[in-house]
Order: C-alpha cells, then sequence, then structure tokens
C-alpha cells in the first residue's frame, strides 16, 4: 500500500537501510553529552543549511515535534501581543497556543481553501507574525510577494513561519522571516517525532531583552536554553539521536538526488493531479485559484463520493488521507512529497481519472 496520508507519510526510501545501518552502529544508545552525538548534530545541522540556502545567522535546535515550537516560540518570543494569519486547522491551532499563554493573538483571516491576497492591516505593534506557509488542512500555500508584503509591513517584528508541510519543497527566502520551523515524518520522509527549529540572531535577541525585562520565556526548552545548546551541537535533555541522525542522512541522499530535480518532480506531479482534478466530472480541488493551490499537499473534494472513492483507491493498494476536521467526511487529501514518485503519481492520477 503506497501512503499518499499527508503525515505521518510515505517513508522516503533510504530510510530503512538507515535505520539498519544505525542499529549496527549503536547510535539508539548513544550518549547526548559524547562527541559522537555532537558529530551527528553537526552533520545534520550544516546538512540543513547547505540544502536549504539557510543565512549564515540562521542556527538549529531540535525539539520533540513542530507543535512543541509553537509553544516554545510564543513563550521566547512575545511580550504581549502576535498577530496570526489563519486560513485553517494549523494556522487557528497555532493562534489558540498563543491565546492560551496569555497573549493578544489577534488574528487576519480567510476562509479555508483561500489564499491571502494581501497582507492586510498593519498590526505595529504585534511582536510576532505568524504565518503557516503551508496548511496543511486544506491544501493552500502562502505566495512568495505575499510573505514579501508581511514583512515589508512588520520590519520590527519576529516572523516566524510554519513551513511544516511545505519543505523541503519551497526555495524559501529566508530572509523574510526570522524563524522557520517543520517536522520530519512529512517532506524528509522519516518516522515522526522530532520538530526542528530554524531561527536567527534577532530571535536570540528578542528572547534575551523579553527576559532580561523580566518576561517568562520559559525555562529548560526556552529558545536561550535550546539555544546555548545548540552552538554546541548539544541538546537540553537527551533527545531522540535516532531521528536527528536519521534527518541527516536523508538530507544528505536528497543532496546527492539535487533540491533543482525534487522540486521539478513536484511541481511535476502536482500539475499532473490537478489537470486531472480540473477536469474530473465528480471530484475537484478544493482550492479554487491555481496561485494558492499547494503542490505538496493536495485537496480533492469529493463529497458524497468520499467514502467511495477511498475505497476504490485502497483497493489499487493507494492509501488517500482523510479530509481534515469538518471536511473529513467530504474530502481526501493526497501528500506529493519526494517519497512520491512519478510513476506512483501516474498510477494515483489514472486511478482518479477512471474513477465515475
Amino acid at each position: 500500500m503506497i501512503s499518499f496520508i499527508p503525515g505521518p507519510s510515505e517513508l522516503y526510501f533510504t530510510t530503512a537501510d538507515h535505520m539498519r545501518r544505525a542499529m549496527r552502529d549503536g547510535v539508539a544508545s548513544l550518549s547526548h553529552r559524547s562527541k559522537a552525538f555532537e558529530s551527528i548534530y553537526r552533520e545534520t545541522a550544516e546538512g540543513l543549511h547547505s540544502l536549504l540556502k539557510l543565512p549564515d545567522d540562521y542556527r538549529i535546535a531540535f525539539t520533540g515535534s513542530a507543535t512543541e515550537i509553537w509553544e516554545r516560540s510564543v513563550q521566547s518570543l512575545v511580550g504581549r501581543k502576535s498577530l496570526h494569519y489563519v486560513n485553517g486547522a494549523f494556522s487557528k491551532r497555532f493562534q489558540e497556543t498563543a491565546f492560551q499563554l496569555g497573549k493578544d493573538a489577534q488574528v487576519i483571516s480567510v476562509n479555508p481553501g483561500e489564499g491571502f491576497k494581501t497582507a492586510g492591516t498593519i498590526h505595529e505593534d504585534a511582536g510576532l507574525v505568524a504565518l503557516t506557509h503551508n496548511e496543511t488542512s486544506t491544501g493552500t500555500m502562502l505566495e512568495d510577494g505575499f510573505i514579501q508584503q508581511v514583512r515589508f509591513n512588520h520590519p520590527e517584528a519576529i516572523v516566524i513561519m510554519d513551513a511544516v508541510s511545505s519543505l523541503p519543497y519551497p526555495a524559501l527566502d529566508y530572509r523574510l522571516a526570522d524563524s522557520v520551523f517543520f517536522s520530519v515524518q512529512k517532506g524528509f520522509g522519516l518516522p515522526a517525532g522530532l520538530g526542528v527549529w530554524m531561527y536567527n540572531s534577532r530571535c536570540i535577541e528578542k528572547a534575551m531583552q523579553l527576559q532580561s525585562a523580566g518576561t517568562a520565556i520559559g525555562s529548560y526548552h526556552s529558545l536561550i536554553s535550546l539555544d546555548t545548546h545548540a552552538r554546541k551541537y548539544q541538546t537540553p535533555e537527551t533527545p531522540n539521536v535516532l531521528a536527528i541522525y536519521l534527518l541527516g542522512k536523508v538530507v544528505r541522499d536528497f543532496q546527492f538526488r539535487g533540491m533543482d530535480l525534487i522540486r521539478n518532480d513536484t511541481t511535476y506531479k502536482a500539475t499532473v493531479l490537478y489537470q486531472v482534478l480540473d477536469e474530473h466530472p465528480l471530484l475537484k480541488p478544493f482550492v479554487k485559484d491555481p496561485d494558492h493551490r499547494s503542490a505538496t499537499v493536495i485537496t480533492v473534494d469529493s463529497g458524497e463520493k468520499t467514502e467511495e472513492l477511498a475505497r476504490y483507491l485502497q483497493s489499487k493498494g493507494l492509501q488517500p488521507g482523510d479530509g481534515y476536521g469538518p471536511y473529513k467526511d467530504q474530502q481526501l487529501r493526497f501528500a506529493n512529497f519526494p517519497a512520491h514518485s512519478k510513476e506512483v503519481y501516474h498510477v494515483l492520477a489514472d486511478a482518479l481519472s477512471e474513477f465515475r
């Protein structure tokens, strides 16, 4: 069964071999204070810097999940007010996290399945602006021009971007954001259990400023604590050593394959599937505007045919992802990550074309 679930998704084809090698070499039992672990951390961090073309002042810390980074970033980077662009369940949950932590969490929103055409009202007093680059619940992706406008409108704010279900596909301009984060069980084709927090020096300066002003920014897992350890290629406590090791190896595999090829393949697969959906008599893309359609999570409006379509695809060895939240019984979602080959996507496209 080929899994198109948007996460945890299909494992990258080299992952199993890397896991076997890790077991053979005792990686899972390494002390996080050992030189061997520091070497693994360094290799993974430097690999990500190279693969994603991060600015020189970006550093990398590891957490238990991307969801944890919502909480840690609000604690460490928000004094009073944050601004959240919301167009689906996960961007909304980021805003709710800030609200639950006692912040004045403002919202600029559009309906699920819609993209942001403009950055809207300028909130000059927002200390943090939160973007969700790819809304996993609906399959909507932010345009580069919109991100540029947000940065221009809020030059003093910390801009943080959730790129959980889009990386490594987009060639982001990381100068437009101060922090970008993801988890590994989607586009990087790994088992769940690791969040990756990438941040620049402005984030550290902001956290230190808040701490000096008496704001509680967290303790053992504050950004300052994470960064202090990251500078030594360490973590505050015992991390998921195996996951960090596997990420480093898959990053190296992506580098060998080439990001231009990975991006071109991803765009090609998305184009194939959207063309089928645009022409289908029963199935349609949930995101109507092509400029706002995600290339990495493709959401299908299947209405009353949803359950029948899911069974049909499963009979062909293709496992779709369910719709999310209120759309669970009306939609299916299809991951389009580096682990999904063009050949598999042609099989999926043919199956959808034949469904009546």
